[in-house]
């Protein structure tokens, strides 16, 4: 039985969360678990390692919210938007592939990343797999390295790779029986930035 290639993970938590009210790699459940931590549990749980974090905005308060088994990525050009994130955390990725997911969906199972992860069959590394909700595109998302080079010269402002995805065909797999996979773009009552 051969083994299946190492898939890395990446956590999208550079931003400044305008919306937010502050960077969601701050964020923390009521309970005080950063959401840091539940994304890196999340993307370990559901098969990933290594697991990478891209900083941006807030890194040095958030680095030590990582957990020590995680990889942080700096992103010194995060003001540009998702696009220099994403730029930057797969310019760290050493695998045939990576599950990316953003850090602002505490809620996620990860049994959806074993999904997108089951979705690639045998060839990770020309994978490109979208997780769907009710139809509608969503995280996780498995990007397989053969992808890498086109999907980041394509790469601007502040969008992800939603458009290179569509472009390419990307097999899509439903998790809304998981899950909703709303992210969170208002701070929730009971829930802080962490930096109180």
């Amino acid at each position: 039985m051969t083994s299946r290639p190492p898939l890395a993970g990446l956590v999208l938590a550079a931003g400044a969360g305008a919306r937010f009210g502050g960077p969601k790699a701050l964020a923390r459940r009521a309970d005080g678990t950063p959401w840091l931590a539940i994304a890196v549990d999340l993307l370990r749980g559901g098969g990933c390692d290594p697991v990478l974090v891209a900083l941006g905005a807030g890194a040095d308060e958030a680095a030590p919210l990582v957990p020590p088994d995680a990889v942080v990525v700096l992103v010194e050009d995060w003001a540009r938007g998702l696009s220099a994130t994403l730029r930057a955390g797969l310019g760290a990725v050493r695998v045939d592939a990576v599950v990316v997911m953003p850090v602002d969906t505490p809620d996620a199972d990860p049994r959806a990343v074993r999904r997108i992860i089951a979705g690639a069959r045998e060839e990770p590394r020309t994978a490109l797999v979208q997780a769907t909700y009710g139809g509608a595109p969503g995280h996780p998302v498995l990007i397989g390295r053969d992808h890498f080079p086109a999907l980041i010269s394509g790469l601007t402002e502040d969008r992800g790779a939603g458009a290179y995805l569509a472009r390419h065909g990307a097999v899509t797999v439903e998790c809304g029986d998981l899950w909703s996979g709303a992210d969170i773009d208002v701070r929730p009552r009971g829930e802080d930035s962490g930096t109180g």
